[in-house]
């Protein structure tokens, strides 16, 4: 499926529901894209998984933010590559440094940044850690087998409407 069909049935997905995130958050490595950076060289020239570009286009077009949280050694090499692939500029912020914990911390720093509070954030990642230890913060959070796809944009989607769901119930007691 080419990068114009993801992002046409990308939007359709996020067409079908009324409850969205205000920031989607992705990890890099394992998730955007196939790959360790630290394991690769800025001359290189890297590639996204297959769904990842006409997935973030799509959102960016329905106007949801888009932010980075990852967990790399060589942020130089990071934002190299999301130059190279022409995504860069589609992020509001980007948290690229080395944590040997979770993410809990470029979570606090996106926050900051942006002011969206965790309940109204969405983030992918591939390590069930940072899965467990963001969505303690209030994130929903999706894990991701073979990175990006359009099946982990709809479950995202529909767990972010079932949390939102739940937590109004919640509000009404």
């Amino acid at each position: 499926m080419g990068e114009e069909k993801v992002k046409e049935e990308a939007m359709r997905l996020i067409g079908i529901f009324q409850l969205l995130p205000r920031l989607v958050v992705f990890d890099l490595d394992y998730t955007l894209w196939p790959f360790y950076c630290e394991c690769r060289s800025k001359r290189e020239m890297p590639s996204l998984y297959p769904h990842a570009k006409g997935i973030l286009s799509a959102l960016k077009d329905k106007g949801i933010k888009l932010a980075i949280a990852s967990r790399s050694p060589t942020p130089d090499i990071a934002n190299s590559f999301l130059t190279k692939l022409s995504i860069n500029s589609m992020f509001v912020t980007k948290e690229i440094f080395s944590s040997w914990k979770n993410k809990t911390d470029h979570f606090q720093k996106i926050h900051s940044k942006t002011g969206i509070p965790f309940n109204s954030m969405l983030f992918f990642d591939d390590e069930d850690r940072n899965i467990q230890a963001v969505s303690k913060m209030g994130v929903t959070s999706i894990c991701v087998d073979n990175g990006v796809s359009l099946g982990a944009l709809r479950r995202g989607l529909t767990k972010f409407a079932e949390n939102q769901n739940a937590s109004e119930k919640k509000k009404r007691k």
